[in-house]
């Protein structure tokens, strides 16, 4: 008898949405394999399969039933299983009842807690082919599709019309009804090129038929690596690179289950226009790959994909050269018209966008940030004429036509403006820089300038929008708040920039106009910032105890908190870690047990090992004094590192909760002292062994 067998499942529809569909491809894939595990079905690899037309999901060597378990129940205590005549209680009754056996099969199960009756069953395994259509069906309802469409007189739905559905255990065909429609052994290949019906024998041949016989590519990324490929060789042939970025090369994968490469071009006076409005235009609008030169410059031509082999390529290729012109059209219109008014000229008209509610226009936001701004620069001893003109000028780009059309291409082309307008070179950049970091993992603002800007603007945002009371909750953050948190500490952080989040917070707060609680605010809005900051953390490679010894003493400075986290990362590698983590865990645990305050000084000590202690950790804290001054904190603890002996001395020979009164109190007075110099630096006793 077959064990196992490959499985293959496939749902044929009308063309699925390209900017999901790989979403969907994997928690498909992911659903399944998680219905198979949680009905113990084993299987040894899993692959997904989509295209614009089609989900598929290849199970190999799925075997062929659960395996046979012995189930042991535990039904009522002894003593509540028997009448105290001896017959047997309704409760032991019960119990064999919902067992499916009588009283007289039952068993006694002995532990060291008790004796129970029990009963041992032997459970046979389904068959994979009689759970299949369950952990299908299930996985398809799981799908995360944000809005399901019915059609004709179905009440089925789902994100698209189906057409067929396929589910092959070996070469057999497992009959099941999925979203209305019975499975079968039938795909279907290009909807142009090979429009008959496919029959699959085996599940591995999958990828094979469909390549062969329905000119479709059914592995997503091997679509996306042969795009890739033919891109690059088509722009080669115009004496150029492709420029691919990776959602549009997705995307285009999800278009095409045949791509073929078409070479287009454009009028050359189009790249008079700064690169990136091209780029996005042709992007955006159109799906196609623009082609650089190898200095990174534009050239007049582009790459698309169509999704058929077609007899006259040319014909596509004029038709798409025919499209792309009036767009560009449209672009170098924008650009000329928005290079009739200087950035200064449009200011007073942010007055007429709403920023939100309680917090006013983005004029208001403006003057709020170039005070923000301001006291940045004065704290960093940056330039604060410019950092005032580049806050006045920061949105005023979103009044143009540009920007109107490409969203995008905010603060980006108020860069081109301002340079237009004759503005300083370092207003300019701070424009585009204020959005910056742009999504996770991208660059941070790196002027001085924009490293101003930057923080100023998110710290207005984050402090407005909690003021105003909408604190992101779950997954509803429409503010895009934790991407401006982690935005201000990655650009502190990374520039090596000395500010207070506190008093940042706090000058924030001040120049907002509506009711709220001001340190209520500031509170909520520190620890959120310092939230993302753990994830941040430990996204460096730091560990959740590593970061909370660094914040139980509560720095207030970013910077420095990496400061700490980092000599605290180096201090775990040194021998005497463990054993000083340890006593400073027994030392505040003592402490915090105490009934008795430790003494005001410490004058009364007699046993050696202590005197010998008190003026190790007297010379210690003389001697890291000047490393806490340059907040070196790495010196600070390999000094304090020293003091090992000396504590493992004290207690292996002293006793600190003497019943001498006066005596414990000077001890504890010790190990207070001791304390507080490691917590100078950051609370070790956090640190786990």
């Amino acid at each position: 008898m077959t064990t196992s067998n490959h499985l293959l499942f496939e749902l044929g529809s009308e063309e699925l949405p390209p900017k999901n569909l790989l979403k969907l491809s994997n928690a498909l894939l992911n659903n399944i394999v998680q219905g198979l595990n949680t009905a113990e079905l084993t299987f040894t690899t899993s692959k997904a399969y989509a295209t614009p037309r089609r989900l598929a999901v290849l199970i190999e060597n799925l075997s062929a039933a659960q395996p046979d378990k012995t189930v042991e129940k535990r039904g009522p205590a002894i003593q509540a299983a028997f009448a105290p005549d001896g017959s047997p209680s309704k409760a032991a009754l019960g119990f064999a009842a919902s067992c499916d056996t009588s009283f007289d099969q039952l068993e006694r199960l002995k532990t060291d807690k008790g004796e129970w009756l029990s009963f041992t069953q032997q459970v046979k395994g389904q068959a994979t082919e009689q759970l299949l259509p369950e952990i299908i069906c299930q996985s398809i309802a799981d799908l995360p599709i944000a809005k399901r469409m019915r059609w004709g007189n179905s009440t089925t739905e789902f994100v698209r019309p189906v057409h067929w559905a396929v589910l092959l255990y070996g070469d057999a065909v497992i009959d099941a009804e999925i979203l209305g429609l019975k499975t079968g052994p039938t795909t279907q290949g290009h909807r142009f090129h090979a429009p008959q019906t496919i029959t699959l024998s085996q599940p591995q041949d999958y990828a094979d038929s469909l390549y062969k016989q329905g000119k479709v590519i059914a592995d997503f990324e091997l679509r996306k690596a042969l795009i890739r490929d033919a891109a690059n060789q088509a722009a080669s042939a115009v004496g150029g690179l492709a420029h691919i970025e990776d959602d549009l090369l997705e995307e285009i994968a999800a278009l095409n289950e045949w791509p073929v490469p078409i070479t287009g071009s454009f009028d050359v006076r189009f790249l008079g226009l700064p690169a990136e409005v091209l780029i996005t235009t042709m992007q955006t609008n159109q799906k196609y790959f623009p082609v650089k030169n190898a200095k990174g410059d534009l050239l007049a031509h582009f790459i698309t994909f169509s999704n058929i082999e077609s007899s006259n390529p040319e014909s596509i290729q004029s038709g798409n050269e025919r499209v792309v012109t009036p767009r560009l059209s449209d672009a170098e219109f924008f650009w000329k018209q928005d290079r009739k008014k200087s950035l200064a000229d449009r200011v007073d008209s942010l007055s007429t966008i709403v920023f939100q509610e309680k917090l006013g226009t983005i004029s208001d936001k403006t003057q709020r940030v170039i005070k923000l701004a301001e006291s940045i620069a004065k704290q960093l001893n940056f330039n604060v004429e410019l950092s005032k003109r580049a806050a006045l000028l920061a949105k005023t780009d979103l009044m143009t036509e540009m920007v109107g059309e490409f969203g995008n291409l905010q603060g980006l082309m108020g860069r081109y403006y301002a340079l237009a307008d004759g503005e300083p070179v370092e207003v300019a950049w701070a424009i585009e820089e204020q959005y910056f970091p742009k999504q996770s993992g991208s660059p941070t603002a790196t002027s001085a300038i924009g490293v101003v800007l930057a923080i100023a603007e998110k710290i207005d945002t984050l402090t407005g929008i909690f003021s105003a009371g909408l604190i992101p909750t779950g997954d509803k953050d429409p503010y895009a708040l934790r991407r401006a948190a982690l935005g201000v500490l990655r650009t502190i952080i990374e520039n090596n920039l000395v500010i207070d989040l506190p008093e940042l917070i706090d000058v924030a707060l001040t120049l907002f106009t509506h009711d709220f609680d001001h340190d209520v605010t500031r509170n909520l809005v520190t620890d959120f910032i310092f939230d993302r900051l753990k994830g941040y953390c430990l996204d460096q490679g730091y560990s959740a105890d590593e970061f909370d010894a660094v914040l139980t003493v509560n720095p207030t400075q970013p910077l420095d908190f990496i400061q700490r986290l980092q000599a605290v990362k180096n201090f775990r590698q040194l021998p005497e870690a463990d054993s000083l983590a340890a006593a400073n865990k027994r030392i505040r645990n003592i402490l915090k047990k105490s009934d008795t305050p430790p003494a005001a000084s410490i004058g009364m000590l007699v046993e050696p090992q202590e005197l010998a202690l008190l003026n190790a950790a007297q010379l210690a804290a003389k001697d890291i004094q000047p490393l806490l001054a340059e907040r070196d904190y790495q010196a600070t603890l390999n000094r304090l590192a020293t003091l090992r002996n000396d504590v493992d001395a004290f207690f292996d020979n002293v006793m600190v909760m003497t019943d001498d009164a006066e005596l414990r109190a000077n001890r504890l007075a010790l190990l207070n002292f001791l304390s507080e110099q490691f917590l100078t630096c950051a609370d070790i006793s956090k640190l786990q062994a």
